[in-house]
């Protein structure tokens, strides 16, 4: 038995989850709204803003889960990769924390804790599976063969998915977080009507600079000709962009469910709560015969009850770690 607090902060989310024996019982998240006024997120703000919230969530997380600080088993915490001052709260408040109750600390990997997020709900992936894992800093197809056995076998080169969403909607004139609005846009336009170039990149990798460009490109062109272009056309603009980049995200998954003879098929990360992305996968799926498993929308962006579930698995392996423990801005996978 086991009854895990722990705490996410690598981003601008400050999120504490409690897991009780292998359940979520409370995941709290608290958003930062200060980076609207910026049109992205403000390293500085962020890990100011973790220092505001991290106590009041949680204590939250343990009222939600009617759990009582003196009967935790573990604290766990990300340790990276993330912005290396909002790591620092989290890392700093966990040894902490654990240190006055006299507690085991367990570190996870962000990008490990996407993957396990599969595993809180029903139905669960049987190994090995893929999992396309996409969000404002990577794109990643990793290849898993136990729960802390993973392969990338396919990167993107130098931006991610998530970044050509938010660059796309700053063009686009759309507020911060962009990509959801994007997505919104979308629902009501013609995913066919402007056309945009796919990178032709060798092996599984992925490459979204050059596409950036070409929409950059191309509004600069239509605004020339009519000022109001983006306006006039938002909703055609917003799906057509979605549908290239779900097209390239999908098409380089299908190639490597066909290399590895693979069909238990996932997908995680922020922009797993796409819902371009989402029907694509399905459509793929009733094509080619794969079992495809996609993430609740509380546990798609970045959450601690995914980083709780990693935690749970790494208790089971007495994993932990001692408290000369330091936050990593760069982890190896």
């Amino acid at each position: 038995m086991s009854v895990i607090l722990a705490i996410e902060s690598s981003c601008d989310e400050t999120s504490v989850a409690i897991c009780n024996n292998g359940k979520i019982t409370a995941n709290v998240i608290a958003n930062q709204t200060i980076h609207q006024n910026y049109g992205g997120v403000i390293p500085e703000l962020a890990s100011r803003v973790h220092q505001q919230n991290i106590v009041p969530v949680i204590h939250q997380a343990l009222l939600d889960a009617k759990v009582n600080k003196n009967e935790l088993s573990a604290v766990a915490f990300t340790r990276g990769p993330g912005l290396l001052g909002s790591l620092l709260v989290g890392v700093s408040f966990a040894k902490s924390f654990a240190l006055a109750l006299d507690l085991p600390l367990i570190s996870v990997n962000h990008m490990h804790a996407h993957i396990l997020a599969h595993f809180i709900d029903d139905p669960k992936p049987a190994f090995p599976f893929l999992c396309l894992t996409v969000s404002g800093g990577h794109t990643q197809i990793v290849l898993v063969k136990d729960y802390f056995d993973m392969e990338i076998i396919g990167e993107t080169l130098d931006d991610a998915a998530g970044e050509a969403f938010d660059k796309t909607a700053k063009l686009l004139k759309l507020p911060y977080p962009g990509g959801p609005l994007i997505d919104k846009h979308a629902k009501d336009g013609d995913p066919l009507r402007f056309k945009f170039g796919e990178p032709q990149i060798r092996d599984l990798n992925y490459s979204f600079s050059g596409f950036k460009t070409s929409v950059l490109y191309f509004i600069r062109d239509k605004e020339k000709e009519n000022p109001n272009f983006i306006a006039e056309n938002l909703n055609d603009i917003c799906a057509s962009v979605q549908h290239s980049i779900v097209y390239i995200l999908l098409n380089k998954l299908k190639k490597a469910a066909k290399q590895q003879d693979i069909k238990e098929i996932a997908i995680a990360g922020g922009v797993s709560a796409n819902s371009g992305l989402r029907s694509g996968l399905k459509d793929l799926a009733s094509e080619l015969g794969w079992n495809i498993y996609i993430p609740a929308f509380e546990y798609c962006t970045d959450n601690a009850a995914m980083i709780a579930m990693a935690a749970h698995y790494k208790y089971i392996n007495r994993e932990f770690v001692g408290q000369d423990i330091a936050p990593l801005s760069r982890m190896e996978f």
